[in-house]
C-alpha cells in the first residue's frame, strides 16, 4: 500500500516520472491528510474503495471531502490541495528536488495534478520536520 511508503525523494520523484499509480499517490495524501482505509472487502467490480475521513482528517477536508478525493482525476480537490500548501512553501518541487516541469508536449492536466500532489507532499515533510 503506497500510504505506509516514507516520504523521501525517491517516492517524489517516481510521482513525477509517472512510475507510481494515480491511486498510490492519492493514497499517500489521504493517508497524511486522517483519512483512513476503509474495511470494506473489495469485492472486484469496484475500482474505488473509499477512504473515509477520520478523526485526524481537518474539518475542511472532512466537510469537503467525506471520502478521500481522487486529486489526479478532479480538479475542485486539486485546486484545494494547492491552495492548502503555505506560500512560503510552494517553491519546494523547483528548490529541493530542482523540478523545472514537464515540456510543453508532456502539459496534462494528469501530470500537473500529479506536481502539484508532489508539491504538496514536500511541504507536509517539511512541516513534519519542524514538528
Amino acid at each position: 500500500m503506497a500510504a505506509d511508503l516514507t516520504i523521501n525523494d525517491e517516492i517524489l520523484w517516481q510521482i513525477l516520472d509517472d512510475q507510481l499509480s494515480d491511486r498510490q499517490v492519492c493514497e499517500l495524501i489521504w493517508m497524511r491528510l486522517g483519512y483512513q482505509p476503509s474495511n470494506l472487502k473489495f469485492d472486484g467490480h469496484s475500482p474505488e474503495n473509499p477512504w473515509p475521513a477520520g478523526p485526524l482528517t481537518p474539518a475542511q477536508w472532512r466537510e469537503a471531502y467525506p471520502s478521500a478525493p481522487d486529486f489526479i482525476a478532479n480538479r475542485p480537490p486539486v485546486v484545494m490541495l494547492t491552495r492548502s500548501i503555505p506560500a512560503d512553501l510552494k517553491q519546494l518541487l523547483k528548490d529541493e528536488l530542482g523540478f523545472k516541469g514537464y515540456r510543453i508536449g508532456e502539459l496534462q492536466p494528469r501530470l500537473t495534478r500529479r506536481a502539484t500532489a508532489v508539491s504538496w507532499l514536500l511541504a507536509w515533510r517539511r512541516q513534519q520536520m519542524s514538528v
